[in-house]
């Protein structure tokens, strides 16, 4: 009986050793890895940047006079290159902004008065835009649209033989302007857009001064400008955050 006893008890605790080492023997249990957290970009924040682009506009001059008539309409084109300065913020996937735009321009143009003769042609020196902002962020893409005031440096003469008899010394002209834009982020801090832009120029009544017989002329000159423009922007501000 004691000899049944003492084998039991032997079994038993070779079966307790045994238990250990046969867990021991399982294979690890795998873990997955913590999901990354995609990272959402700021555009919150002050930037400054430059542009460049190519712009069109309509010049169609009307005398009243001493004539009165269409004198007719030519396009005017050309290249133009600035700087621009604003600031954004971003509320959620929204963002605000304005924006102040100062651009060299030369635009220009001409045709052969329908009423005269004479040669009529125009040229944009110059434009700046004051605008405010609305966009839609996907991370580092923006897409946005903006409205606001346009001036314009507007210059017209009147050519005769191939030589300037009566000019301006200058039509600064204010109106309106919107467009809109995609931008994107390329690196830290920097990101590119392609715009466009339409101005809408005021009416402008023009008196010209023949300058060799001191005759007077009036035209109301009117016509409205679009714009295309590549920008780069650099911007101070909202840092790169985590999506949770």
């Amino acid at each position: 009986m004691m000899k049944k006893f003492l084998l039991g008890a032997i079994a038993l605790v070779a079966l307790g050793t045994a238990a250990p080492v046969s867990a021991a023997d399982l294979p690890a249990r795998y873990k997955a890895p913590e999901p990354m957290i995609p990272a959402a970009y700021d555009w919150s924040g002050v930037y400054v940047g430059f542009n460049g682009g190519w712009g069109t506009a309509s010049r169609c001059f009307d005398q009243f006079s001493p004539l009165v008539g269409s004198e007719g309409c030519h396009n005017i084109s050309g290249g133009f290159a600035g700087a621009q300065a604003g600031y954004r913020w971003q509320m959620n996937s929204l963002v605000f902004g304005f924006e102040a735009q100062g651009d060299w321009a030369d635009l220009r143009g001409s045709n052969v008065s329908l009423l005269t003769t004479n040669t009529n042609n125009s040229r944009i020196d110059a434009f700046g835009l004051f605008t405010g902002q609305v966009g839609y962020a996907w991370n580092t893409a923006l897409l946005y649209v903006k409205g606001g005031a346009a001036v314009v440096a507007d210059r017209n003469d009147i050519f005769a033989g191939g030589v300037s008899i009566a000019n301006t010394s200058g039509d600064n002209r204010w109106g309106g302007a919107i467009g809109g834009g995609i931008e994107f982020s390329f690196a830290p801090s920097w990101s590119a857009a392609i715009e466009y832009d339409h101005l809408f120029i005021s009416n402008n009544n023009t008196v010209f001064t023949n300058v060799n017989t001191g005759a007077i002329t009036s035209d109301r000159i009117h016509g409205d400008a679009d714009l295309v423009s590549v920008r780069v922007n650099y911007r101070w501000g909202g840092p790169v955050v985590a999506k949770y």
